[in-house]
């Protein structure tokens, strides 16, 4: 397939486009032993022998997309003059050359996007809506007034995290500002001791150990093309874990009947064995409670009055009715009470 120049050389590594354009004015690219020096040129990078500063641009046949923790005290390059320890120490195993995406400083630790997809990198790159998320360790707690001016100054959004004793916050912004708010929180007194980034956009680090490595899926990596055209949000892009629907009723027990609905039939009137009852009686309309054995028959409103009930229905046999109520029994000591006279009665009204 043509294509130009410039996307080729990118998407082969070796540059990015805007320096692939440099590279082709400046007279250091070739197709077919004659170089090229007019930008917009096309070629067809499975026919053409394509050669940037005299060496073979091979087409990559398979893109690799990496995630490394990087430990402190590492230098985010592939190579380091001064011998320190570099990328390439943690990418035993990997045949295809890879270049890392972006910068981590030499003392912090986290994660790092390798991969040999030029367009990919150089959009990621050049991204501004990409969102990068930090854990900072500072000298001193925060307040809340230095926490509204380091967001309004930086565009950051910092929190601290729970559960830490030593002040950890964590920061979301732009890897442009990731500078400024490292020279903000030393003017507020607060230096940064240590910084550790945990995602970059939807890929996170999760669970992987400093000094390991990840290949990410194809999923990830469409999510996160899909993210830099800004079709998709940070939040859409994350993969979620959707836990199992939670139940608002209360669980029924082994034993427990089940609960009647609004549109079944009325409790008296299903079928016993759905109860769990096989053979039990319907209950509508619902019965009275058993009298005991020993317990007196309970009086209706339809019947007679106590005092002319029979007698032997009160286990009383030959017993006088009582219409009316008896006086209270004297006493064997009491004196009998004396009825007032009409001549008391009499004088009372005087």
């Amino acid at each position: 397939m043509i294509e130009r120049l410039q996307k080729i050389i990118a998407r082969a590594g070796i540059a990015s486009r805007r320096h692939a354009e440099e590279l082709i004015s400046s007279g250091m690219v070739t197709v077919n032993g004659r170089t090229i020096t007019e930008l917009g040129s096309k070629a067809d990078e499975s026919r053409d022998h394509i050669k940037v500063s005299g060496k073979l641009l091979r087409p990559a046949s398979e893109r690799v997309y990496l995630l490394l923790n990087k430990p402190a005290e590492v230098v985010s390059t592939m190579s380091d003059p001064e011998g320190r320890r570099s990328l390439r120490d943690f990418l035993h195993g990997i045949s295809e050359r890879v270049f890392p995406v972006g910068r981590l400083e030499y003392h912090s630790s986290g994660l790092v996007f390798l991969t040999n997809d030029g367009e990919l990198a150089n959009r990621v790159l050049q991204s501004n809506q990409l969102r990068q998320t930090y854990h900072l360790k500072i000298k001193s707690l925060l307040t809340f007034e230095e926490i509204e001016k380091l967001s309004r100054s930086t565009g950051a959004r910092i929190s601290r995290m729970r559960g830490a004793e030593m002040p950890w916050y964590e920061v979301t912004l732009a890897e442009a500002r990731r500078d400024a708010l490292r020279n903000k929180l030393f003017q507020f007194g607060h230096p940064v001791e240590k910084m550790k980034r945990v995602a970059i956009g939807n890929l996170s680090l999760d669970s992987l150990g400093p000094g390991h490595r990840r290949e990410l899926s194809s999923a990830e990596v469409a999510s996160l093309s899909k993210l830099l055209d800004g079709k998709v949000t940070e939040k859409s892009a994350a993969p979620q874990k959707h836990a199992a629907p939670r139940s608002r009723r209360r669980p029924e027990h082994a034993n427990q009947k089940p609960r009647g609905k609004w549109d079944a039939e009325p409790r008296g009137k299903p079928d016993v064995e759905s109860r769990g009852r096989p053979g039990a009686q319907s209950n509508y309309p619902r019965e009275r409670r058993p009298e005991h054995a020993d317990q007196k028959p309970r009086r209706k409103w339809g019947a007679e009055p106590r005092g002319k009930s029979d007698a032997e229905s009160r286990g009383r046999s030959g017993a006088k009715p009582n219409c009316s109520r008896a006086r209270r029994p004297e006493r064997a000591n009491q004196k009998p009470r004396r009825k007032p006279s009409a001549s008391s009665n009499s004088s009372r009204k005087h």
